[in-house]
């Protein structure tokens, strides 16, 4: 019989991660690019939830933008049995009414991977996942400067030919973010001219194109170019119903949307507006692993897919238990850079989320350890973090130090 699990305490340290040859583009929304000899840094949220027994879950995040709103749903879990996450799921979607409700995913996390340490088995067992290994893109920087980056379309093509040897089956780019079209298009045509048919091609403007008729020759061009998906071209966001419904009429690549939309209510309705053909989900940003499934289940109901949104093991251990996906996003990765930008290398166990991190057949192993099945290197995180705080079973309100 388990023994009865209470949460006791639960601390939120974020940091500041230092990455060599990582600059920023500063015009559009601080993307990360290649920049030799610069040094960047990724802000990350490390989360850690404890019980009586002295079990407890873990998650890094990459999204710090929900710092805030994680410090608003944290106490309520002070005192709480811990497995008994869809409720948690709706008490904090009731107090972050007001906000993106952001800070849902990552707490919901760490109470996955504090179940599976709890019941001893991985994440993905719970729930139900059958897959052990997941076909994997390779989704690039956005375009860069350097002599030696992805400063062309040119550039673009070797860099697909390179991941077609590695293995991979899907290739996605992330282009130019300069409000243009003209180097997406070049490299479109050149990068399919390089592989031919022998992988899939997806396209992410990153929501960079200001005019509809920009979207829409795109778009047309991912048409000739017989392409998987394209994704969020207009600054919009994925938001204006209206517009993809519109652009979905004149092409027929499949969309892909809802990167910029949040839990399963508006993916549903994003759907039922004709306003995408795939659903695209993050755990981080969509309640969990709790509303990842829920946006999965939504999918397969209305007979559409669902692609997840970027690398890392909660991603992983959801693809295995849902039947309607195809690929796994490595993200964010470049010919010259070891390590990508959306999973950072803070793990002290065989995980890694890196250009070369698939097998010959371009796939991505699962994680079968309890939980999320992943050992993160607190002292890395312990010593480049900038606020620590804690919430216990004696005070909780914050304490800062």
């Amino acid at each position: 019989m388990l023994e009865k699990q209470v949460i006791k305490e639960i601390t939120l340290i974020q940091s500041k991660i230092p990455f060599k040859d990582i600059g920023s583009n500063f015009s559009f929304g601080f993307t990360p690019i290649y920049q030799p000899g610069s040094l960047g840094h990724k802000t990350v949220l490390g989360i850690q939830i404890s019980t009586n027994t002295g079990l407890q879950g873990e998650y890094l995040s990459v999204a710090p933008s929900t710092f805030e709103q994680v410090q608003m749903i944290a106490p309520i879990l002070i005192g709480q049995n811990p497995l008994e996450r869809e409720h948690f799921y709706n008490q904090a979607k009731a107090i972050l009414r007001k906000t993106d409700r952001m800070g849902i995913g990552p707490m919901d996390i760490a109470l996955w991977d504090l179940a599976g340490k709890i019941l001893n088995t991985s994440i993905a067992k719970l729930l139900g996942g059958y897959k052990e290994k997941l076909p994997a893109y390779a989704s690039t920087y956005s375009a860069d400067e350097s002599a030696d980056g992805l400063n062309s379309p040119e550039a673009y093509a070797d860099f697909a030919q390179q991941c077609l040897e590695i293995g991979y089956k899907g290739f996605k780019i992330h282009g130019w973010t300069n409000g243009t079209i003209e180097n997406d298009i070049k490299t479109m045509q050149k990068v399919r001219k390089k592989i031919g048919n022998k992988m899939q091609l997806m396209l992410d403007p990153m929501c960079s194109y200001n005019t509809f008729s920009q979207a829409l020759r795109v778009g047309q061009i991912c048409d000739q170019e017989n392409f998987y998906w394209y994704e969020d071209p207009l600054r919009d966001g994925g938001t204006s119903h209206n517009a993809y419904k519109l652009l979905r009429e004149k092409i027929k690549t499949p969309l892909l949307q809802g990167e910029h939309l949040h839990l399963v209510e508006a993916h549903v309705d994003m759907a039922i507006a004709n306003a995408t053909d795939i659903f695209r989900a993050d755990p981080e940003y969509d309640g969990g692993i709790t509303g990842v499934m829920k946006i999965a289940h939504a999918a397969e109901a209305m007979g559409m897919d669902v692609e997840l949104h970027p690398a890392g093991p909660a991603q992983r251990h959801c693809m295995a238990a849902i039947r309607n996906t195809n690929f796994y996003e490595m993200a964010m990765i470049h010919p010259k850079l070891p390590h990508n930008s959306s999973s950072p290398p803070l793990y002290l166990c065989d995980y890694s989320d890196e250009l070369k991190s698939v097998d010959n057949n371009g796939n991505v192993l699962v994680p079968n350890g309890p939980g999320l099945g992943v050992l993160y290197d607190w002292k890395t995180i312990e010593k480049h973090s900038f606020q620590k705080i804690k919430f216990d079973t004696i005070q909780t309100t914050a304490m800062t130090w």
